[in-house]
């Protein structure tokens, strides 16, 4: 070849010329991509009448794209933001560095006897779609699954007991009678005359008698007014506790409500405290993000 041009340099590429993933095809998944973002590479596979594979590998390889899933959260309005801003701002301002490891925070939450289930995750190997079956590959979904509501709270000294509304839904009367004591009792015990309550916007919890009682008995408490609306990803239970809470439960002994209220029972028990403190500890840290972020949600 030296002899011959002078040169080793190959004349063309050597392997296999590439027949799919040709600079056209890959300029058209390009342009497919950014006309409609939502789309498969099975469906890009079909109109392009090339394998998956192929597509995979030029939008993996060729154009440095990767699968991501659409995340949920809440809709948050500009005055939203706003107030999530200010509250951001009001803590760094008003709380010593050590006064937000004296926070309660609480929050209710429906577990209903179907139990948790991710399809991306809960996967069954099998030979076919039959064996699948019999290998426990379908997740049964009642129509009308029987629910249960709890309250817990959660602090850097750990968790209050576990408060479970056998009638349903919770209105201010019930709030005040078998929630509030709970909460005020776990907080002198643990913090002396030295805390705050948190609770956040529900309309029990905005309701003129649990503000005044919370005012009466708290030796204090971040009222409606302070609390940012539509703010789960600042409460620790929301963006951990509640989570830990769910795995911990075994789900194939929930057959009924009283099995899911005895799983309740048990498995609260099981959060662990490492969790806990690391999810009331980073709180103030979610609040500066917020605060760099404009009020943005956190993920």
């Amino acid at each position: 070849m030296i002899r011959q041009y002078g040169s080793i340099k190959l004349s063309s590429p050597p392997g296999r010329p590439r027949i799919a993933r040709t600079s056209e095809n890959i300029r058209k998944v390009k342009n497919r991509c950014r006309r409609k973002r939502r789309v498969s590479a099975r469906k890009l596979s079909m109109e392009l009448d090339i394998s998956e594979r192929s597509v995979r590998r030029i939008l993996k390889n060729d154009l440095g794209l990767r699968p991501y899933k659409k995340i949920v959260e809440p809709a948050l309005s500009d005055d939203q933001k706003i107030k999530r801003k200010q509250f951001a701002n009001w803590v760094r301002t008003n709380f010593r560095k050590e006064k937000p490891l004296k926070i309660l925070f609480s929050d209710e939450k429906l577990f209903d006897i179907d139990g948790i289930y991710n399809s991306q995750n809960e996967r069954v190997w099998a030979v076919d779609r039959a064996d699948d079956d019999k290998r426990g590959g379908i997740k049964h979904k009642r129509k009308f699954p029987q629910k249960v509501m709890v309250w817990l709270g959660v602090c850097s000294q750990g968790i209050t007991p576990l408060v479970i509304f056998d009638e349903g839904t919770v209105g201010h009367a019930c709030y005040i009678e078998k929630v509030l004591p709970v909460a005020l009792e776990y907080g002198n015990k643990v913090f002396g005359n030295d805390w705050i309550f948190q609770q956040d916007g529900a309309k029990t919890h905005q309701h003129y008698l649990t503000q005044q009682w919370c005012r009466n008995n708290f030796p204090s408490f971040i009222d409606k007014d302070c609390w940012p609306p539509n703010s789960p990803d600042l409460n620790p239970l929301d963006y951990s506790i509640w989570d830990e809470l769910a795995n911990a439960i075994d789900w194939n002994k929930v057959k009924s409500k009283s099995t899911l209220i005895q799983q309740l029972n048990s498995s609260f028990k099981k959060i662990r405290e490492s969790v806990v403190f690391e999810s009331c500890a980073s709180w103030t840290n979610r609040l500066y993000r917020v605060y760099q972020n404009n009020g943005n949600y956190l993920r």
